[in-house]
């Protein structure tokens, strides 16, 4: 119940820290409000695990078209799926035994490639020509707001994380194992979704040294 607990209010600060950043950042324009999605995409995935990635992925572009910045309500369920995307290829990779800087630098590239592929061919390809049909103009518009940008966004916002992960992995484990919730016997599948990432951090932050 405890991990339970701690793992719904540490989604909840993602999602609530995603809100907030959007809000912020929504003036400054697609490149940094992007980054800093695709950042927030990452964080919530490795320090909070599969299921706090992927409620911030679904999440995410719902408040983006709330906030104005999503072109299009009939884009979203396309958006989703790159969020997904780049939510799963750091899930998976993080789980490779290389040094955890390794993993990161990878995640950064192939995460970045593959959210870039996947928005490129459901909305450039799909959504936009074949589902809003919208006229010619306002496609290109919106068609241009998914090209390499979108490549660019993700690939700063992993940047980011690989430079801030170490000192939050190794803050975050630390705080973990001090309140109880990294056990050091015991199955890990008794303990649900958050042990399991608490144990991954734990172990990741003794690969730093």
């Amino acid at each position: 119940m405890k991990t339970k607990i701690y793992f719904i209010a540490k989604t909840a600060v993602f999602i609530a820290l995603l809100v907030a950043l959007q809000a912020i950042t929504k003036p400054a324009g697609q490149i940094l409000t992007g980054s800093v999605v695709n950042l927030m995409l990452i964080l919530s995935v490795v320090l909070g695990g599969f299921a706090s990635g992927l409620s911030v992925a679904v999440i995410s572009p719902f408040m983006a078209a709330l906030l104005g910045i999503a072109p299009n309500w009939g884009l979203v369920p396309f958006i989703i799926l790159g969020n997904i995307s780049i939510v799963a290829v750091w899930f998976i990779l993080t789980k490779v035994k290389l040094k955890p800087l390794f993993t990161y630098v990878i995640a950064m590239f192939v995460g970045a490639a593959v959210k870039f592929g996947v928005l490129w061919v459901s909305v450039v390809q799909i959504g936009v020509p074949l589902i809003l049909r919208l006229p010619e103009k306002q496609s290109a518009m919106i068609s241009a707001q998914f090209d390499i940008t979108q490549l660019f966004t993700a690939l700063i916002g992993g940047a980011v994380a690989c430079i801030i992960l170490p000192l939050l992995v190794k803050t975050i484990s630390s705080m973990e194992k001090r309140a109880g919730f990294v056990k050091d016997t015991g199955n890990i599948e008794e303990h649900g979704e958050n042990d399991k990432t608490s144990k991954r951090l734990n172990l990741w932050n003794q690969n730093l040294h």
